[in-house]
């Protein structure tokens, strides 16, 4: 699907009918169990989080989740996380590395939640919490963006040892509707404002941002069971890679990996006399 546009693949990263969290955990996720709740406040349905095994192997599941209708996205936020549902993903995280269980998350959020509500509950502290937890887990993580990848509120659950992306996702720091309208005044150029972002998976995994992208063998929304399945041979594939990183190098150096992934993200150089 080389031919499609940043704005075609933008539009296919938010197909309502393509797999959300739920439907990967459903496939391949053995004997999951949900876990509910901050407790501080309540629990937010624009995160979920799963206890359960991979192929046989005790995992920790993070991920937001999108509605297919558009009652299940009002009940969902449209997947946009309040603070709450960043403090759930925090005490799970915490969760994983007192039982030494790998993290898998899956991005899919065109934001968080911007509302007053959120803001008045710490919605900057609670990312920034989230991101720092995660930075800092002394077990392997991997991310997986699966549809959107908006702003802060796919940053706090992206910042992982690996970072996966579909062929069709995009990952960015605003919608090209916002960017469109922050330079031009004009949100009907957000097609324009998608090509110039560089927001999608093969220009993300060029520029060292995504480690990997996995194809689709159609659209996912067309062709979920496919989709789903690559998914899960990638993340197979890259948890055994992490086993032996951590194995052979130990947590402290694995986490500087980590670190320096992130630091190296944006580092440029001028060459001349």
């Amino acid at each position: 699907m080389t031919s499609l546009t940043a704005w075609d693949r933008v539009q296919l990263a938010r197909h309502p009918a393509r797999p959300h969290t739920l439907d990967y955990i459903a496939e391949l996720i053995e004997d999951p169990q949900e876990l509910h709740g901050d407790r501080l406040f309540r629990d937010d349905p624009a995160i979920v989080a799963v206890l359960g095994r991979f192929r046989g192997q005790p995992i920790l599941v993070l991920g937001h989740q999108k509605g297919t209708t558009t009652a299940e996205n009002i009940a969902r936020n449209f997947g946009m996380p309040r603070p709450e549902g960043y403090r759930k993903a925090i005490r799970v995280m915490q969760l994983a590395e007192k039982f030494r269980l790998p993290v898998l998350t899956f991005v899919d959020t065109p934001a968080a939640d911007p509302g007053l509500e959120s803001e008045e509950r710490g919605q900057a502290w609670a990312i920034s919490a989230c991101l720092r937890t995660l930075l800092r887990l002394t077990v392997p993580t991997i991310a997986i963006v699966i549809g959107e990848g908006g702003s802060g509120g796919a940053l706090a659950l992206a910042t992982c040892d690996r970072l996966l992306m579909l062929e069709n996702a995009i990952f960015a720091v605003a919608s090209p509707e916002a960017c469109a309208a922050i330079l031009w005044r004009d949100a009907g150029r957000a097609p324009e404002a998608a090509t110039a972002m560089r927001i999608t998976a093969p220009e993300l995994h060029r520029f060292g941002i995504a480690d990997e992208v996995i194809p689709e063998p159609t659209p996912a929304h067309l062709d979920a069971p496919g989709t789903i399945r690559r998914v899960g041979d990638a993340v197979e594939r890259r948890l055994g890679e992490l086993r032996d990183l951590w194995n052979r190098h130990g947590t402290d150096a694995a986490r500087r990996f980590r670190w320096a992934r992130f630091r190296a993200i944006g580092v440029w150089r001028e060459e001349g006399s």
